[in-house]
């Protein structure tokens, strides 16, 4: 597990209570590799702190700054920068947005979408945010209630959505537009399904607009209706 665990890292949600308060920035990026002995010079491994953190936009004079210091914007940055010191292929981003404001949330994601492309990653990216999503995926899983209701493309998803729950997601996004103005949000009523006890059927049934009696007593199956869009949804399939 140790050899697998290199190649797969995590960039957590909250950046400061992520990250050691008790270390520094280079100790902090600089844990993992002394953990996996990936280099055996103490030099070398400074060197590769600083590498990683002009990666990360992080300027090289907070090398010896704590985290508390520092803002949420260049906290993230360790955050990630310490996730990139094993060089994975993979990397899972529990919201890692959702706790910056506005204008950092931007700067952050724009530098993961070029380590994308320069490192050659592949991201789970995992959010509530509709737009981020729009903004960073090429393939888009819904979930509800831990129970998977469609999958297809970030284009197919925004232009051709299937699932109620997926069209009600759609529908609650702001959007900066007045021609927008008095549209109607498609409010998702009833009460949330317990997801310790759930009952038999579509776990969204009780909230659905278009449930039937078919839907509180059959689990809708995960099928694929078109080329690469899956639903599950007795509407479907």
């Amino acid at each position: 597990m140790l050899r697998l665990r290199r190649q797969m890292q995590i960039i957590f949600q909250d950046p400061f209570s992520s990250l050691d308060p008790k270390m520094t920035v280079a100790q902090i990026i600089e844990e993992p590799m002394k953990i996996h002995k990936l280099y055996s010079d103490k030099k070398l491994r400074a060197r590769q702190v600083v590498e990683l953190m002009r990666t990360v936009g992080l300027d090289e004079r907070y090398v010896n700054t704590y985290p508390h210091e520092l803002d949420g914007g260049r906290r993230q940055r360790i955050g990630v920068a310490r996730a990139l010191a094993l060089n994975p292929k993979f990397i899972v981003c529990d919201e890692p947005v959702s706790a910056l404001d506005v204008s950092i949330q931007a700067s952050i994601l724009n530098l993961m979408m070029d380590l994308k492309d320069k490192l050659g990653l592949t991201y789970i990216f995992i959010t509530h945010d509709l737009s981020v999503v729009k903004h960073i995926s090429d393939d888009i899983l819904v979930l509800y209630l831990g129970k998977m209701v469609e999958m297809t493309s970030s284009d197919t998803l925004f232009s051709n959505p299937l699932h109620p729950y997926t069209k009600a997601l759609l529908s609650a996004i702001p959007v900066a537009d007045l021609e927008y103005r008095g549209k109607e949000a498609e409010v998702m009523k009833g009460e949330v399904t317990s997801p310790i006890n759930p009952p038999a059927g579509c776990r969204f049934a009780a909230r659905c607009p278009k449930a039937t009696d078919r839907c509180t007593k059959e689990t809708p199956e995960f099928v694929e209706v078109e080329p690469g869009h899956s639903v599950a949804c007795h509407l479907y399939g």
